[in-house]
């Protein structure tokens, strides 16, 4: 559980007691973490500095260039039926794989093609995945602690556009394992738009590495634009050890059935650190965990005109991450607060959101109305233990008079 906090209200320079009935937050996978010291943040972040061009503000593009070959094939050519019945995954990874050493283009028309994510559609260097608007991949049932339906790792300059992917946690066979829709890892120059991932028994999407007690080299350059997560078991989107991030125009939403259930949770901690990640335009709402839970190692985040609505969690949750920017947001009806700053978190910018509404467990528990005014603040807390909070222009919940 978390310890008792300090509410810093937008409009006063001191900080008030929380005297109400609002619960803390109780997140069986993050509590050992609560007591954690945070060492060498400074000198990290004098490093990121030093390693920043003059132009890094400028890093970022909702439509950025990928070169891909001239390539082009369709995978019915070579075998794939799209049924909803048949295996399609050699007959795609064939079409993958007889593309020249330049890349190409995949063409996947309309259809179900069923998807062994224990191997996955594995994406090359240069290649664009292209699916009709109706073309779903989806992925067989399995009971592995693994999986992904499609995979792109080790490569650079790909493209994933249109369609669905569609996982298996509705017929998943084990009760473990981690099952991902989209797994981007160690990649560089990564253009993700205009599709759909649901169901994934574990994350819908994945941007980072998952193993860190070994050397490699952080997923970098990667855009997800108009990209639509849903009812992912564990989060809609994590990002791990990576560094420029784009998420505009998304929305990552309903996750639910193991912690910490976020619509995006940027966690590297001990495997790496990410580095300058925005979060621009996009929405993360009905969440059983916070809408963006941000934790330690996370260097340079941005947060603007995005939404976090009627999650069970906070509306943004943030341990130990720095240099953040959260602005022009709208940060409404989530169960606990709007914005928590814990422990070990340093230099947030917290301006022109409005963050009203918030802390609705206990109305909703009590079958009050969230938009119930009180005595008691109820969309911003900063602990005593963060350092360098700065708010403005905040519009919070007007108190009871």
């Amino acid at each position: 559980m978390l310890k008792k906090r300090h509410l810093l209200r937008d409009t006063q320079e001191k900080t008030i007691p929380h005297k109400g009935p609002f619960p803390s937050l109780s997140h069986p996978s993050r509590s050992s973490r609560h007591l954690k010291r945070f060492v060498g943040i400074g000198a990290s972040l004098a490093l990121l500095a030093a390693a920043l061009p003059a132009s890094a503000a400028n890093w970022w593009s909702p439509t950025p260039y990928i070169y891909i070959g001239p390539t082009v094939v369709n995978v019915t050519k070579f075998g794939a039926i799209g049924n909803g019945v048949m295996n399609a995954t050699a007959a795609i990874q064939a079409a993958i794989d007889a593309l020249p050493a330049n890349g190409g283009t995949v063409i996947v028309p309309d259809g179900t093609y069923m998807i062994d994510a224990t191997k996955g559609i594995n994406l090359r260097s240069n290649v664009r995945l292209s699916l009709w608007s109706n073309a779903y991949l989806k992925a067989i049932p399995n009971n592995a602690s693994f999986a992904a339906v499609v995979k792109v790792w080790n490569a650079s300059n790909v493209e994933v556009v249109g369609g669905h992917i569609i996982g298996e946690r509705n017929h998943h066979q084990g009760t473990n394992g981690l099952g991902y829709g989209l797994s981007i890892q160690e990649s560089d120059t990564v253009y993700v738009h205009d599709i759909t991932v649901s169901d994934s028994w574990g994350d819908g999407v994945l941007v980072g590495t998952t193993s860190g007690w070994r050397k490699f080299t952080p997923a970098s350059n990667v855009t997800l634009n108009q990209v639509t997560v849903t009812n992912s078991r564990r989060q809609g989107l994590t990002i791990t050890a990576a560094n420029q991030v784009y998420v505009v125009n998304s929305s990552f939403n309903g996750s639910n059935g193991t912690a910490p259930q976020a619509g995006i949770d940027i966690e590297p901690q001990t495997i790496g650190s990410a580095t300058r990640v925005r979060i621009e335009k996009s929405g993360f709402s009905n969440n059983m965990g916070c809408g963006l839970e941000v934790h330690d190692a996370v260097y340079g985040l941005t947060v603007t005109g995005s939404t976090s609505k009627a999650n069970h969690g906070f509306g943004i949750y943030m341990l130990g991450p720095a240099n953040v920017t959260i602005t022009n947001n709208w940060l409404t009806e989530n169960y606990l607060f709007g914005v928590n700053v814990d422990a070990g978190t340093q230099n947030v910018s917290l301006g022109n959101n409005t963050i009203n509404y918030n802390g609705a467990a206990w109305l909703v528990a009590h079958g009050e109305s969230v938009f119930t005014l009180g005595y008691v603040l109820r969309d911003i807390t900063i602990s005593s233990a963060a350092s360098g909070v700065t708010q403005y222009g905040n519009t919070i919940t007007p108190m009871k008079k």
